[in-house]
């Protein structure tokens, strides 16, 4: 039976001081469509980024996402009412832990639920033991241990670091040769305290799309499918990145196919949390492959994805505060319905050169380029430098996101708005969606 979380009176209204917790794109497209919602009246995003400001109804708030103490200080000072927090590696760290305890409520899993991406072997085991469809797989935590298993298996295998590696210590192998060079490489150290061990996966084939559901420990809210783009080169080539773009709905997987994923997929691996007294609230992301055999879990994220959640944010209707407030109280059925606006969403990244590896840093931002109703600007990699002008700062840079009838027409007005930004060695693909696109 799951431990509960503290108990929290049930809330009468939805809530008005809202805190996110990240500095990237997917924190800064969370805050926007948190400021939306009615009731909200104010948004702070911790650190924040050149572009926080930007965005209507939100404040940044300099304060790192591993400065626990500096967040609960600005909780109680603020008034905070709802902490909701983006990335993966804050609440490994325990950081929803921490502010519950001082009595906030939180969107975002413990570090005990956080384990579902923070430990590929983890992950792996409760797979298995809730019985959800995933590939076969071998935990290895020496050179030697893995190798050995990759001479018994004499074929191309799947690598993945075991720890937090930002969405890059996955090697999809085509040869053993490559196998082999991928295992060196996660031992010889490039993934840091991420690559102490590894786990080596059957080889599975088909086309890869994101779920993403809201949980408050038991219940859950299915948002819409999304489908992003992981390699860095055009025809989907080249290295794996954080992602180059998405899109959603993504019509691999209709109302039954998703109704067949939470079946199959999600509430199995709820039902397992709960067996091991884990609380979880706040987002499930299961990464599925659609195989021949039917749908695969590639993996599992404890926190929206990124760029899908800039794609989402905006086809989620104005009760999105009540409903995170509701999963972070164990209390979704209290909720309004979540309702999704008609239509489709698209993004592109513009990242820095040189990404996935080293970057240049530093360079101007201009943008021409007016927000409205159908057409966003989300900053990831940005910062402000003193003469208040904008500069990049990471990798991945920027989001632009567009909403149309049709993905034709949403990647034309996304590509269009990404015509007016700029910055030294801006590097983009010009076929995200190409799987959607007609022309």
């Amino acid at each position: 039976m799951a431990t509960p979380s503290p108990s929290l009176p049930l809330p009468t209204t939805g809530p008005e001081r809202i805190l996110v917790v990240g500095g990237g794109g997917r924190e800064n497209a969370l805050g926007w469509a948190l400021a939306r919602c009615p009731g909200v009246q104010r948004v702070w995003v911790a650190p924040g980024n050149g572009g926080t400001a930007e965005l209507a109804g939100c404040e940044q708030l300099p304060i790192a996402d591993t400065n626990h103490p500096g967040l609960i200080t600005a909780c109680e000072e603020l008034d905070v009412d709802l902490v909701v927090v983006g990335p993966e590696a804050p609440l490994a760290a325990g950081l929803a832990d921490r502010l519950r305890a001082e009595g906030l409520t939180v969107f975002g899993p413990g570090a005990d639920g956080a384990q579902l991406e923070a430990s590929k072997h983890w992950a792996k085991a409760l797979m298995q033991e809730a019985g959800v469809p995933t590939a076969g797989y071998w935990p290895a935590t020496s050179l030697e241990q893995a190798l050995a298993v990759l001479d018994q298996q004499n074929r191309p295998l799947v690598v993945k670091a075991d720890g937090l590696a930002a969405g890059k210590g996955v090697t999809v192998a085509d040869t053993v040769a490559e196998t082999r060079a991928a295992i060196e490489e996660v031992f010889d150290g490039r993934f840091g305290a991420a690559g102490t061990a590894l786990v080596l996966e059957e080889r599975l084939s088909g086309p890869e799309v994101s779920v993403f559901a809201l949980c408050d420990g038991s219940s859950l809210v299915l948002l819409p499918p999304a489908q992003d783009h992981k390699r860095i080169g055009e025809g989907d080539t080249g290295p794996n990145t954080g992602g180059m773009g998405a899109y959603a709905p993504a019509p691999l997987l209709d109302a039954a196919g998703l109704e067949q994923t939470r079946q199959l997929v999600l509430e199995p691996i709820v039902r397992a949390l709960q067996g091991r007294g884990i609380d979880y609230r706040g987002v499930i992301y299961a990464g599925l492959m659609l195989t021949p055999s039917g749908p695969q879990v590639i993996e599992f994220n404890c926190r929206f994805g990124d760029p899908e959640c800039e794609t989402l944010m905006p086809l989620l209707g104005p009760e999105l505060a009540q409903v995170l407030a509701a999963c972070a109280r164990g209390q979704l059925a209290t909720a309004p319905p979540l309702s999704i606006q008609p239509g489709c969403s698209a993004c592109v990244i513009a990242a820095a050169a040189g990404y996935p590896g080293e970057v240049r840093q530093g360079d101007l931002i201009t943008s021409s380029l007016h927000a409205n109703a159908t057409l966003q600007l989300f900053h990831a990699g940005s910062r402000r430098d003193g003469d208040s002008q904008c500069h990049t700062a990471g990798g991945r840079v920027l989001a632009v996101v567009a909403q149309a009838d049709d993905f034709d027409s949403a990647f034309e007005r996304a590509y269009g708005g990404l015509a007016q930004v700029q910055f030294e060695g801006m590097t983009y693909r010009r076929d995200i969606g190409h799987q959607v696109r007609r022309r």
